[in-house]
């Protein structure tokens, strides 16, 4: 055992350890900034969240010496186990857990709550890691894909009936895994458009040129769609001539209608827009039967679907969303503004993030978030503290602290010479780039409001310990490597 002990010691990757203790070090400091109403005398005491904080602190370094024992075959072994009982207990959470917020995900322990969907992220990094590595999936097939794609489907979905939206949407950074273990690109393409598509159409929907009569966001889209699909075929099309002709109908018929419109007369250019798309997509699929080619098929399909998406995003919108998220949709788009309603939270950690200027005005002397101007200032609000008190000198080295920590995962995850321990590092990676680029993003209002901590850094007993767990088994992985 004391071996064992020794070797475990001299082989964990001490750099990834201490830019972990020295970002939880930085986060404590930044709740003892936030907190209202507390001196200096009181940053101990266990009456205050930064006297919390660091109980739970101790206690997570005292699980990460845990998890250093643990062999990775015995992870390995049981990681179906250990994914199957985060399923279960998300579902008996659903039933059992109290409303918070508008959510049902927190489990009340004689006054200690959890968060059951911070550990199922490592539990279904885990089951990924081993159903990819034991089965030998190749995941340019789509039938490979879906297969996997339902283990992380069914705790995203879990969760989003404990009505923790932004927790669920962390669960797509597993398919930036996926796309490393082989997984085609285009189903980020796909998802990159749909998002743009979105965004496009729902910002310029109501948006006209000079003396023109069509909406310059559905323009957009379409435009969009007619430049991808050329792309597309000049990738995946062995005949120049068919990449030729789809150029020609395409762009040039675009930029030919945009003209006549905009100097001759006006006209709805969008119309044509979906003749020419409709007239590429028939010649897609006649070549493709002819050819008996299915990249055609897939170019076409892609054509037909963005054109159903594009019409389908009003409806979406006004009919799907809830107001609520229609109006952080609209805020966020700058399409309305709600400075004391939606967009009060953004505007006022824009207003502190702003006042600390270069330097910031000093440990625990914010007034925006000392004050409680920003709601959430110690969680989900947390880095607007950092920039408030440590102004741009503190948070350009916290974003060079999470630089280094995110690039020592994906060197480490490369190093490994087991598929399992590379899929498992490689999700610890992306989960944690995920949170730092959304709750950074949000604080700095370039993305929604989904409400993520930020790790190693918000305030929170369940967040510090699943980040905890999720990073200290592939260390405890990787040390394992560097022993043989």
């Amino acid at each position: 055992m004391v071996t064992k002990r020794v070797n475990i010691l001299s082989n964990i990757d001490w750099l990834t350890v201490a830019l972990y203790i020295i970002v939880m070090i930085c986060g404590w400091l930044s709740i003892c900034g936030a907190a209202s109403d507390v001196d200096a005398t009181q940053l101990l005491s266990m009456s205050t969240r930064p006297g919390k904080q660091l109980l739970w602190m101790v206690c997570a370094l005292g699980l990460a010496s845990f998890i250093m024992l643990i062999t990775k075959d015995f992870v390995e072994k049981y990681s179906y186990l250990i994914y199957a009982l985060s399923i279960l207990l998300l579902i008996v959470t659903i039933f059992i857990a109290e409303d918070t917020k508008g959510s049902r995900s927190w489990i009340d322990f004689g006054g200690f709550k959890i968060q059951p969907a911070e550990f199922t992220k490592f539990t279904t990094a885990l089951a990924l890691a081993r159903f990819v590595d034991t089965n030998k999936l190749d995941l340019s097939k789509w039938s490979s894909l879906l297969k996997s794609a339902v283990l992380i489907m069914v705790p995203l979905l879990l969760i989003i009936c404990q009505k923790e939206t932004g927790t669920a949407i962390v669960f797509l950074a597993f398919f930036l895994v996926l796309y490393r273990e082989g997984m085609t690109g285009n189903l980020l393409l796909i998802g990159f458009c749909m998002v743009l598509f979105f965004i496009l159409g729902i910002k310029y929907s109501d948006v006209t040129f000079a003396n023109q009569v069509f909406s310059v966001g559905v323009w957009l889209v379409l435009s969009m769609v007619q430049i991808i699909t050329t792309i597309l075929v000049w990738m995946y099309s062995k005949e120049r001539r068919i990449t030729a002709i789809t150029f020609y109908i395409n762009i040039c018929g675009m930029v030919l209608g945009m003209s006549v419109s905009m100097l001759i007369y006006p006209f709805d250019v969008t119309i044509l827009q979906i003749i020419l798309i409709s007239v590429v997509i028939l010649l897609l699929i006649f070549r493709g039967l002819m050819d008996m080619a299915r990249q055609y098929f897939f170019i076409a399909l892609f054509a037909i679907c963005s054109v159903g998406y594009l019409y389908s995003v009003d409806y979406v919108f006004e009919k799907v969303l809830e107001p609520h998220q229609q109006v952080r949709i609209n805020v966020i788009l700058g399409l309305e503004d709600d400075p004391y309603g939606a967009g009060y939270n953004v505007n006022q950690s824009k207003i502190a993030i702003g006042s600390g200027g270069f330097s910031g005005k000093g440990f625990m002397k914010g007034t925006q978030t000392k004050l409680k101007y920003v709601p959430e200032q110690d969680t989900d609000f947390i880095f607007c503290t950092v920039g408030e008190e440590q102004g741009f000198l503190g948070s350009a080295f916290v974003l060079i602290l999470y630089l280094g920590l995110l690039l020592r995962l994906v060197h480490l995850a490369e190093l490994q010479t087991s598929q399992y321990c590379r899929i498992y590092g490689y999700s610890v990676a992306c989960i944690l780039f995920f949170h730092v680029f959304v709750n950074i993003g949000m604080v700095l209002g370039i993305t929604p409001v989904i409400g993520i901590p930020l790790p190693f850094f918000s305030y929170g007993g369940s967040s510090l310990w699943g980040f905890t767990i999720l990073l200290f088994l592939f260390l405890r992985m990787d040390s394992e490597r560097t022993a043989r």
